[in-house]
């Protein structure tokens, strides 16, 4: 649905996006993760032909974004960051002018009225002043606006920024539903929003791609799922799995029992052979478990390692 090919875009001496390749399958949620600066607002920007790359390739549903730039743009609904709205219309004529923008009939534009307003929940505030309505509205009115033409790819800057606790998880139920006809691309500086709510993850620093995976494959980019916790009630475990070639990585001893972080090379999940490691030399296991990863440590040590 999306592709970037070697794709590079400088401000100036500054290079804002280095050699990005990218796709994006049909129906999916990818969610963009970076530090400030890091390069994804310039990113989407270009998929929606706001701005053009330096060099690459992008494309849209199959179109040359930079070849026929029009027509791919009607495949895309963006919501930028701040979501810059025209606050003495109503979102009735706000809607109406993104859809004359977007060469939507007005008989279409009736039909599609409808449709965006009850996905959106904006039926109640058609009529209002938009500078009148709560940050989550002006947000719903953004996300319809983005929608009205019926495009095929969603892009969202920041969809939930500004936005309270409800309206976050509002938002993200409403995201949630539009994929189901949409392919959607957002940025987000939450974790948790990310992880919730994406089917792929995408973490950016300095203009690249630094990792790229669904939050269960970034999970184990990281650590590993060969990292477990086994606590047994003495310390004579230790040689076994030391001459088992497993990696002892930390011990910890507390009121006569004993806790191992343990690790393996070829990063296999160790638990079974652990456990029956236990039951041959007669050791008492007490719990077991794998090591689990956040996404904020992932994101913290991926965009904070120095480049080579």
């Amino acid at each position: 649905m999306i592709r970037l090919a070697n794709v590079t875009r400088r401000f100036g001496d500054i290079v804002a996006v280095n050699n990005v390749s990218l796709f994006v399958k049909p129906g999916e949620i990818v969610g963009f993760l970076g530090p400030n600066g890091a390069g994804k607002t310039t990113t989407m920007r270009m998929i929606t032909g706001f701005l053009l790359p330096d060099s690459g390739e992008i494309e849209v549903g199959g179109v040359d974004v930079l070849n026929y730039p029009e027509v791919a743009k009607r495949k895309v609904g963006y919501l930028p960051e701040d979501n810059p709205l025209y606050e003495d219309m109503t979102p009735y004529e706000y809607l109406q002018y993104g859809a004359v923008m977007r060469y939507v009939s007005q008989h279409e534009f009736k039909k599609r009225l409808k449709d965006v307003a009850d996905k959106t929940g904006i039926g109640d505030v058609l009529t209002r002043p938009i500078g009148e309505l709560s940050k989550g509205y002006r947000q719903r009115v953004g996300l319809a606006h983005a929608l009205i033409h019926d495009p095929e790819v969603l892009i969202l800057d920041e969809p939930t920024s500004g936005l309270d606790p409800s309206q976050i998880v509002a938002m993200r139920e409403l995201i949630k539903e539009l994929s189901k006809e949409k392919t959607v691309v957002l940025s987000t500086h939450i974790m948790q929003e990310a992880q919730h709510i994406s089917d792929k993850i995408v973490i950016i620093n300095k203009g690249k791609i630094v990792a790229e995976g669904s939050p269960e494959e970034l999970e184990k980019m990281a650590k590993g799922e060969h990292m477990v916790h086994v606590v047994t009630k003495n310390r004579g475990f230790e040689k076994v799995l030391s001459s088992s070639g497993i990696d002892i990585l930390e011990i910890r001893e507390k009121d006569g029992e004993t806790e191992f972080l343990v690790a393996s090379e070829d990063k296999k999940d160790l638990r079974e052979y652990i456990f029956n490691l236990a039951k041959k030399n007669n050791v008492t296991l007490l719990e077991m478990w794998k090591e689990r990863v956040s996404l904020e440590e992932i994101f913290l040590k991926l965009t904070q390692e120095e480049e080579p």
